[in-house]
């Protein structure tokens, strides 16, 4: 991979540039991070497992970084590919953004890889994604309205001009802003605390049987649709953007329908920018092992994690990778075969 590293003033220029022809974005101003962090979340899970997982933690190893939750946002057009770093998240967050299509909130904590992107810029509704964990942003950076947001909720953020930035030579502006995660994790505020498991995990046996379910199509617009097929105890994204062999290795597929606002501004291209609205209550539907279970979510506020539950009671995503679609209920659309 070619790449040439800016300095700071360099490259805070060129984000100001480019915010005039991104495409689906609405690249501004970056920041190098919020004055503030958050305090560390209270721990909550098991000590021995993953985080964003469940998985088990290694023997002679614990599941306490130095650095916090790293939650990268990834462009998700055809234009991002090949997307590099994907499949080396713990999990995945896809969320809507202007022009009906999507951008990724990638979580890493239990692994840092290296080259990662291209990296894209925040949006309002990334709060509700990253404070359950008190996770760090890596983002390209986000108008100034959302910085302002992004600040008040205490959220830790590096944008262009933070160490590892830099720009691809052989990939066209803005999709050719990647950085290299591991240093970003050196700049980063030490963690002392093991963060809160993101979903509430459990075993596979103690998912209901629900139905048979193999082919999945997640619409969050009519110009957008993410769809999976359930293929040798894995799920694949039919149409990712990600480089042969970096795909993300989803071992379950959350779907939940959330509520979607207006933003209060229009980005670059003049196009309304949305809100995912990640707190309250909606429909969840858990694909795993070529099932469907249908439940429900709750998230009393922005900063709270996510509970999910059935009739009979509370619903646990078992252990592993998941990819979470937060679809809009009015606009968006959940099929399956």
């Amino acid at each position: 991979m070619r790449r040439t590293r800016t300095a700071l003033a360099t490259a805070t220029t060129l984000s100001l540039c480019l915010a005039l022809s991104a495409c689906g974005g609405e690249e501004d101003a970056p920041e190098k991070a919020a004055s503030t962090p958050s305090p560390t979340a209270e721990v909550s899970g098991d000590p021995d497992t993953w985080p964003m997982t469940g998985l088990p933690v290694a023997e002679g190893s614990e599941s306490i970084q130095k650095h916090p939750v790293l939650v990268l946002k990834m462009d998700n057009t055809p234009a991002s590919a090949p997307q590099e770093g994907l499949g080396s998240a713990d999990l995945v967050v896809e969320e809507l953004v202007e022009g009906g299509v999507t951008r990724l909130a990638a979580f890493y904590y239990s692994k840092i890889p290296g080259d990662v992107g291209p990296v894209r810029s925040m949006r309002a509704s990334d709060i509700g994604i990253v404070a359950p964990v008190d996770g760090a942003m890596v983002t390209s950076g986000a108008a100034g309205v959302t910085i302002s947001r992004i600040k008040k909720a205490g959220i830790e953020f590096f944008a262009e001009g933070a160490g590892g930035f830099y720009r691809e030579e052989s990939r066209s502006a803005p999709y050719n802003l990647f950085t290299n995660l591991e240093d970003v994790a050196e700049e980063a505020a030490t963690k002392p605390a093991r963060p809160v498991d993101y979903l509430p995990f459990g075993p596979a046996e103690d998912l209901p049987a629900g139905q048979e379910a193999t082919s999945i199509a997640a619409s969050f617009s009519a110009g957008h649709t993410t769809e999976w097929t359930f293929r040798k105890g894995t799920y694949v994204n039919e149409n990712t953007f990600a480089a042969d062999g970096d795909e993300f290795p989803a071992d379950t597929v959350l779907v939940l329908k959330v509520k979607v606002g207006d933003a209060g501004y229009l980005d670059p291209a003049g196009n309304p920018v949305p809100e995912t609205k990640l707190e309250g209550k909606g429909e969840a539907l858990l694909f795993h092992d070529g099932r469907l279970v249908r439940g429900t979510w709750s998230k009393d506020a922005l900063d709270a994690p996510l509970e999910l539950a059935t009739k009979a009671g509370p619903l646990t995503v078992p252990v592993g990778h998941t990819w979470v679609e937060l679809v809009p209920d009015d606009g968006g659309d959940v099929t399956f075969e």
